[in-house]
């Protein structure tokens, strides 16, 4: 969601907050602001409506320059797109504020404030923080000590800097729900809420922890817990790499990320899988006695994460012959729920951030489960600090804000998981082997998909005029169906629905004719003949099919039918398999919509709010 970075160093750092919020671009935002103090202790501030680069021409016309600044990309919540909402806000010319997340008691500390004199000029809700700090100021003796009496007074969620014109030496920084890391230099320091923004300028890094408020200065960080006592988080040597301009040879990140998907997929499983056999290690310390007494497991995730979820539970339930239920994050928060004996909670999010999961798995550890696991693409993001095991799916950074490779390797850890519970609930050998002998397979099934690119970009063109798609599929296709249409919608802005074939008479079928497309997952599996009946179904209503399926489903291409021939692979690894093809038909889709492919209308790359 926004992006923060923050400095205090010996050089001016204007650039280097700007070229932060590139690399931060990914996240999704409407605005981008920047405020500086320079050598006479006065605050610079410039804000822009759009792109970092409105940002960047603003400041080459007008240049700032000194040591401490913070800069921050806004995706709106609270009060329209504007110059005037957009971050840092700024209180009686001396105070300066970068927000993330949402202060839920903004309205009642408005009236307070307004009571004091402070005149309001944004909607938002961080322009309380400002003027709650400088009252706070009044009777404080640092700068630090009104940022902790501030955040006692915050209800919701945060991750906020803060900074004083007249004291160009500290930035004060407070974390509660909305992630922030501190990077360390030689004479200078950083914040930001996602190393990327940094690693031009260090790679080594802490994270704060929930409640921490730190002091950063050029030489020294001081961080202090909730109860205001000093600690010590771990600083760690980042080998993360990502050049924020660097697309290579492709039009958009999502394409790139697109065919990254089967070296990624040979980094998730590398060393993963020795001898033919999974190293159970491979989940964290203490996997192997937990993954033993597993009874259930309760699936928790949102979005793209979520269809990934749902993929597991049938892999879970038929091969490992263990209960699972998947639930939506946002939902399961607030539904009184019933523990099953020795569940394991299972989070998945390709950021670590998000903030209905992360308050999902803390919910669950107060009300009786037995331990928890994650599926993560970010070491070190707060579910992986707080869940007892963790799969890193090393699928890199993905820019694009419609998931990729994220989802792909989260369906291998999701496989892999199957495969270490299933190991101490009866799967026998061949099985096991079996599971393995596919996953080893699985990048080159994939390199032979991205060969279909040219037969689906002509597909694409179909779509040009379309407003509305439908998705189909049964069993563990029918999550990728849903993925499918959500990406479609995502970045071509066509509304697409998804359903499990078998309920098209139960409703969707009023919704067929000449322009309504259908698209179909159809791999040769044991419900295939039932998939052929319903999409007789609409044929039968003068519907458009477009099936992706593999020569054994005999599947043929007519007037009211396109089939594109999918390679043949193992039915376990089937729906990742063909993912693919439904991502490259939503990409095409949005290039010939004209859309922002990597950073669609509305949405950001990482929710870090409810």
């Amino acid at each position: 969601m926004c992006g923060i970075v923050g400095a205090v160093a010996q050089r001016d750092v204007a650039d280097i907050l700007v070229e932060g919020l590139k690399r931060l671009e990914y996240r999704g935002y409407d605005s981008a602001g920047v405020a500086v103090i320079n050598n006479n202790n006065e605050l610079q501030a410039t804000k822009r409506l759009g792109k970092v680069q409105e940002l960047a021409q603003a400041l080459e016309q007008q240049p700032v320059t000194g040591g401490t600044g913070i800069a921050h990309t806004r995706w709106a919540t609270h009060g329209i797109p504007s110059e005037v909402n957009a971050h840092p806000h700024v209180s009686n010319n001396t105070i300066a504020v970068v927000h993330n997340g949402i202060i839920e008691n903004h309205q009642s500390l408005r009236s307070q404030l307004q009571g004091l004199g402070y005149e309001f000029l944004s909607q938002t809700d961080t322009e309380v923080i400002t003027h709650l700090v400088h009252h706070e100021l009044k009777t404080s003796d640092t700068l630090l000590a009104a940022v902790q009496k501030t955040v006692k007074q915050l209800e919701g969620a945060y991750g906020t800097v803060v900074m004083d014109s007249r004291d160009q030496d500290n930035i004060i920084v407070a974390r509660s729900g909305s992630p922030l890391v501190i990077g360390y230099g030689l004479g200078e320091n950083f914040i930001a809420s996602d190393i990327m923004a940094l690693l031009p300028v260090t790679r080594k890094f802490s994270y704060l922890e929930e409640g921490d408020v730190a002091q950063i200065s050029r030489f020294n960080v001081s961080i202090f817990d909730t109860h205001g006592e000093p600690v010590e988080r771990e600083a760690k040597e980042a080998n993360v790499s990502h050049d924020s301009g660097d697309k290579g040879e492709y039009r958009h990140y999502m394409l790139k990320e697109t065919y990254e998907q089967p070296t990624a997929i040979r980094n998730s499983l590398e060393g993963r899988l020795v001898g033919g056999m999974l190293d159970i290690n491979t989940f964290g310390e203490g996997a192997d006695e937990i993954f033993k007494n597993v009874e259930h497991v309760q699936i928790i995730a949102c979005g793209t994460s979520y269809h990934s979820g749902m993929v597991a539970r049938y892999w879970l339930e038929e091969l490992a012959g263990v209960s699972c239920n998947i639930e939506i994050a946002s939902e399961f928060r607030y539904r009184k729920s019933f523990v099953p004996k020795n569940s394991l909670l299972v989070t998945i999010s390709q950021s670590g951030e998000t903030a209905d999961t992360l308050a999902a798995l803390r919910l669950a550890k107060e009300i009786g489960y037995q331990s928890s696991l994650v599926i993560c693409n970010v070491p070190g993001s707060s579910l992986v600090r707080e869940s007892d095991l963790a799969f890193m799916t090393r699928a890199g950074a993905e820019i694009g804000v419609a998931s990729t490779k994220a989802f792909t390797t989260q369906l291998v850890g999701l496989l892999m998981m199957t495969l270490a519970i299933g190991q101490h609930h009866g799967m026998s050998d061949k099985k096991q082997a079996e599971i393995t002998q596919s996953l080893m397979s699985l990048p080159a099934k994939l390199d032979e998909v991205l060969a279909l690119a040219s037969s689906i970009e002509d597909l694409a063109e179909d779509f040009a005029d379309k407003h509305h798609a439908l998705f189909l599929g049964r069993g563990d296709q029918y999550p990728i169906a849903m993925e499918g249409a959500l990406k479609l919608k995502e970045i071509s802005y066509i509304h697409a629905e998804a359903y499990a074939a078998g309920e098209l008479k139960h409703g969707p079928l009023a919704l067929i004719d000449a322009e309504m497309p259908v698209i179909v997952v159809a791999p040769k599996n044991d419900l295939i003949e039932k998939l052929k009946s319903n999409v007789e179904e609409v044929r039968a209503r003068g519907g458009l099919m477009y099936v992706f399926a593999d020569n054994d489903a005999n599947f043929s291409s007519d007037d009211t039918m396109k089939v594109i021939d999918v390679p043949v692979c193992d039915d376990i690894i089937a729906p990742i398999v063909y993912t693919l093809p439904l991502q490259l038909l939503s990409y095409y889709v949005a290039i010939i919509k004209g859309t922002d492919v990597d950073q669609p209308r509305n949405l950001a790359k990482s929710v870090t709010v409810e």
